[in-house]
């Protein structure tokens, strides 16, 4: 692991509750008051759209050096965006292990942010420097989220995906599980925003639910999303007859 801790400051002058966009989103404010502590090398982001979770993502892989729009460490080529306002505040404490790449330049940081919306500019741009083998371009939205897991999450460093399960299949899920837990005995540390339960069920990984009580750490069982699927794939009408009108 590199990171055992992270936290934002709240820009100055600014009250302690937060004016605002993100300052007031309950895991942002969470954040701020405790930080969020990483207990194992791979750690889950779990809530419902507009939770918060991929703003934390985000701000999570700028604060490290991460490309703002996805991508490698050290490099910035799909777009100018800046970082976010929450990201330019994130501050982070270190392991033993990771703290000569944490407080070294950014160029010498080592890891991947992949974010789903905008995965195809980040892979095109990591081709066009010679870091994967094909262009993204070449195959299905999923091999190109692949192709990016084999050969660019190789090395100790941070890896941030948000909803990477968006592009994958079943099988090529499995994979990924694989892949993190992998990276993660190796000494990366991997950080997932995600609607998954099966990439939620990695054996050994946190999960930290986010919502409207802020963030906290949860088994897999007890995860809301997981009671959902099991009473869907049981019996779907249960659910459909409140949306299909039947």
């Amino acid at each position: 692991m590199l990171i055992e801790r992270a936290y934002a400051d709240l820009p100055e002058g600014m009250g302690p509750a937060g004016e605002g966009w993100p300052w007031r989103v309950p895991c942002v404010r969470q954040l701020v008051e405790e930080g969020l502590a990483f207990r194992a090398p791979v750690t889950f982001l779990v809530g419902e759209n507009g939770s918060g979770k991929s703003t934390l993502a985000e701000a999570l892989a700028e604060g490290f050096g991460l490309d703002s729009y996805g991508g490698s460490a050290g490099y910035k080529y799909a777009s100018s965006r800046e970082a976010s306002p929450l990201g330019r505040r994130m501050r982070f404490d270190p392991t033993r292990e990771g703290r000569a790449m944490v407080r070294a330049p950014r160029i010498r940081r080592r890891g991947f942010f992949l974010r789903a919306e905008t995965a195809l500019e980040a892979l095109s741009g990591e081709r066009a420097s010679q870091r994967i083998s094909r262009h993204p371009g070449e195959m299905s939205h999923g091999e190109g989220f692949l192709l990016a897991f084999r050969e660019r999450f190789s090395q100790r460093g941070l890896y941030v995906l948000d909803e990477p399960e968006a592009a994958l299949s079943f099988t090529s899920c499995l994979e990924l599980i694989a892949l993190m837990d992998e990276l993660g005995r190796a000494g990366a540390q991997v950080i997932c925003a995600t609607h998954s339960p099966l990439l939620t069920a990695l054996p050994g990984a946190e999960i930290v639910e986010v919502g409207e009580h802020g963030m906290r750490s949860v088994k897999w069982a007890e995860l809301g999303l997981v009671d959902h699927w099991r009473r869907y794939l049981s019996e779907p009408r249960a659910y459909l007859r409140h949306v299909l009108g039947q």
